[in-house]
C-alpha cells in the first residue's frame, strides 16, 4: 500500500494558499447581500482604534441621589416646642393648619388655655393673647365664665353679675352636681331679671377695649327669655326653647354688652359668655385654682361635644402641675395614669383640635440651711409630663427650662421690679408677661419650622 502522507501535506498547503488568495479578494455581493470577507490572518492584523470622542455614545441617566429627611432645629438658647404627634396628628399641626387658613382668608383661630392657679385671673394668657392678636389680628377675651373667684382682681375685663348664682367644681359643699357643668367647670342658676354685663379696657392690655362678636351660653331647658344690649342700646329679647347649650349672639362694633334673663325656666342654666373680633386668634382663659387637671375630664361628654360644636377649638393647652408636685415626689404615676383619661377625653370630644402640655413651672421652698431650692418633686414631675405627652402623641413645652430651670422661681422673685410672689409659686403681671414672650416665641417659631418643612417636601 502507497505511503499518501505527502498528497495529505501538499493538500493543505493548497487550501491554505486559496484561503490566503479569497482574503485578497475584494468585498462580494450576492443578490444585494455582502458575503463576509474571509480573513484568516485577522487576529494578526494591528486594530484600528476609532476615535472614542467622535463615537455617539448613549446618556445614561444617573438617579438624583436621595433627599435627606428635614431635621427640625431650635435656636441656640431657646427652648422650643417638642411635637410626638403620631399619624393622628394631635400635636401643633390643627393650630399651623388654622394659621394657614387665618393667612389666606377670614377665620377665627381658637385656643382654649387650661390651667391652675398658676394663670388664674388671666395672669400670663392676657399677655399671650396680646401678642397673638398682634401677630394674627384679633380681639376680645374669648370665652370667660359669668363670674369667678378671680373676677374681682381680673384686670382684662370688666365684668359685674347681679341675680346668678355660681357652682364650681371645686365647691366644698357637696350641692356641685358634675352632670351639669361647663367647658370651664362651671354652671348658674339665674333669679328673676339676673344680669351680666362685660366692658373691654385698654388700660392694661391691648385689643380688649372693642370687639365684633358676643355670645352667651345657656341650656334654656323648657323655654327661657333672653335679653341683650350692645353699648347700652336694647337690641333684642327673645324666648328659647330645648334642652341643650345654646347661645344667644350679638354683632357690632361692641365696647360692652350685657345679658339679662327676664324669664328662666327653675332648671334652666346659664354658663359664660365670649367676646371675639371677626377674625383672628381667639384665647380662652379656663384656669381653674386647686386643680390639677383630672377636672378636665369630668366634664360631661355631652357638653364637651355640643360646645365644640358651637366653638371648635384649634388647639388646647393644659398646664398643670403646681397642685400635684411635692418636695421630694418621686412617683407620679396614679397621677398621670389620670391625665391620659384627660388627654383621651378630649381627644375624643375635641376631635379637631391641637394639644399641648405646657410643663409645670419652678417651685421653690426653703430647705433645712434655709436656702431657697427648686423642689425635687418638680424636676420628677415634668419628667412624667413629657414622657405623658410622648405616650399620647401631643406635644410639649418645657416652662421649667425655658424660665432658667432651677431656681428661675427665686430668680424672678428677686428681680428688680419683682416678676414673682414670695411663696415662690405664683407668678404677678410682670412674670406672666415675661413667660408669655417665651411661650409666644416657641409658638412662632414652631409655625416658622412647619412652614420650613412643609416648603422642603413639596419641592423634591
Amino acid at each position: 500500500m502507497k505511503n499518501r502522507i505527502n498528497h495529505i501535506g501538499i493538500f493543505i498547503m493548497l487550501v491554505l494558499a486559496a484561503l490566503l488568495l479569497m482574503g485578497m479578494l475584494p468585498q462580494i455581493s450576492v443578490f444585494g447581500h455582502p458575503l463576509r470577507k474571509v480573513d484568516i490572518l485577522s487576529d494578526l492584523h494591528p486594530k484600528n482604534v476609532e476615535n472614542v470622542d467622535s463615537l455617539e455614545v448613549e446618556e445614561v441617566l444617573l438617579p438624583p441621589p436621595p433627599k435627606p429627611a428635614f431635621v427640625d432645629t431650635c435656636r441656640t438658647g431657646k427652648v422650643c416646642i417638642e411635637d410626638y404627634s403620631d399619624e393622628t396628628q394631635r400635636g401643633m399641626m390643627p393650630y399651623y393648619q388654622a394659621l394657614d387658613q387665618l393667612q389666606q382668608g377670614n377665620r377665627l383661630v381658637r385656643v382654649a388655655y387650661y390651667g391652675d392657679s398658676f394663670v388664674e385671673g388671666d395672669i400670663l394668657t392676657a399677655d399671650l393673647r396680646e401678642m397673638l392678636q398682634n401677630e394674627y389680628g384679633g380681639c376680645g377675651i374669648g370665652y370667660t365664665p359669668i363670674t369667678s373667684i378671680s373676677s374681682g382682681f381680673r384686670v382684662s375685663v370688666r365684668q359685674s353679675a347681679t341675680g346668678f348664682t355660681r357652682h364650681s367644681i371645686m365647691d366644698t359643699d357637696g350641692e356641685f352636681e358634675n352632670a351639669l357643668q361647663d367647658i370651664s367647670n362651671h354652671y348658674f342658676k339665674a333669679d328673676p331679671e339676673a344680669s351680666i354685663r362685660f366692658r373691654g379696657q385698654n388700660k392694661y392690655y391691648a385689643r380688649l377695649d372693642t370687639f365684633y362678636h358676643a355670645a352667651f351660653f345657656f341650656n334654656p331647658d323648657s323655654a327661657s327669655t333672653i335679653a341683650a344690649s350692645v353699648n347700652g342700646r336694647g337690641v333684642f329679647q327673645k324666648e328659647f326653647k330645648g334642652d341643650k347649650l345654646q347661645v344667644a349672639e350679638v354683632d357690632g362694633k361692641i365696647g360692652s354688652v350685657t345679658f339679662s334673663v327676664p324669664e328662666a325656666h327653675e332648671n334652666a342654666l346659664f354658663y359664660g359668655v365670649a367676646m371675639d373680633g371677626e377674625t383672628g386668634i381667639a384665647l380662652d382663659n379656663l384656669s381653674m385654682r386647686g386643680a390639677s387637671g383630672l377636672n378636665v375630664r369630668a366634664i360631661p361628654a355631652k357638653m364637651m361635644r355640643r360646645f365644640y360644636e358651637l366653638r371648635p377649638y384649634d388647639l388646647v393647652i393644659l398646664q398643670y402641675g403646681l397642685n400635684v408636685a411635692t418636695q421630694q415626689g418621686y412617683n407620679y404615676d396614679g397621677y398621670i395614669k389620670g391625665m391620659k383619661t384627660t388627654i383621651q377625653h378630649l381627644k375624643e370630644y375635641f376631635p379637631g383640635a391641637g394639644i399641648l402640655i405646657v410643663s409645670v413651672a419652678d417651685r421653690d421652698y426653703k430647705n433645712s440651711d434655709g436656702e431657697v431650692k427648686t423642689m425635687p418633686g418638680i424636676r420628677n414631675l415634668i419628667r412624667y409630663q413629657q414622657n405623658l405627652a410622648a405616650e399620647e402623641g401631643v406635644a410639649f413645652w418645657n416652662m421649667f427650662e425655658a424660665m432658667g430651670g432651677n431656681e428661675s422661681m427665686k430668680m424672678l422673685v428677686d428681680a428688680k421690679p419683682s416678676m414673682a410672689n414670695y411663696d415662690y409659686t405664683h407668678i404677678n403681671a410682670r412674670g406672666g408677661k415675661h413667660l408669655a414672650g417665651l411661650l409666644f416665641e416657641a409658638l412662632v417659631y414652631g409655625k416658622e419650622q412647619y412652614d420650613r418643612r412643609r416648603a422642603y417636601e413639596e419641592n423634591p
